[in-house]
């Protein structure tokens, strides 16, 4: 006698991972660049911007022995002030047209680093450009917060120094 049902039993759920809670974050916050020498720089965290940007000088770019694609630049990291100067090299990983908050759109070099915000450290791709007139020399898009941060507009510096 044949005992198997007529219908096939509904497979097993999934059981899904329960996700760690972002972190909450400031508008603005302190954050580094280990792989730069930058040890601390003041950050707008915008999710209105796709990429992040920093405000970068005499940039040129070279090619390595290796053939790897390499910029060299300087960053001001103290708002407000053209020193120090803080001599800075990493590898290109691409060229964007990139429109900026006042609608122009530029191309601009983007090279991939490592940044430090609170507790977290993670590479993020980084476009260099003139920021010089802006209220911030460093701006991280939301490309860069995406699954680690929630930002919250109403506070400032949540991860500490």
């Amino acid at each position: 006698m044949d005992t198997r049902s007529t219908f096939d039993p509904p497979a097993p759920k999934k059981r899904r991972r329960k996700k760690a809670p972002l972190a909450v974050a400031g508008w603005r916050e302190w954050a580094g660049f280990p792989a730069l020498g930058v040890e601390r720089i003041k950050a707008k965290l915008d999710t209105g911007a796709k990429t992040s940007a920093i405000h970068a000088f005499k940039v040129k770019t070279m090619t390595r022995e290796d053939g790897t694609l390499w910029a060299e630049f300087y960053l001001h990291p103290v708002q407000k002030r053209r020193r120090p100067e803080i001599f800075c090299a990493a590898p290109i990983v691409d060229r964007r047209r990139i429109k900026s908050s006042n609608g122009k759109s530029e191309e601009r070099i983007v090279v991939r680093t490592m940044l430090r915000l609170g507790e977290k450290e993670w590479p993020i791709d980084l476009s260099l450009t003139n920021r010089d007139e802006m209220g911030f020399r460093l701006l991280i898009g939301r490309d860069a917060l995406r699954r680690r941060f929630i930002v919250d507009p109403s506070a400032s510096f949540l991860l500490g120094k």
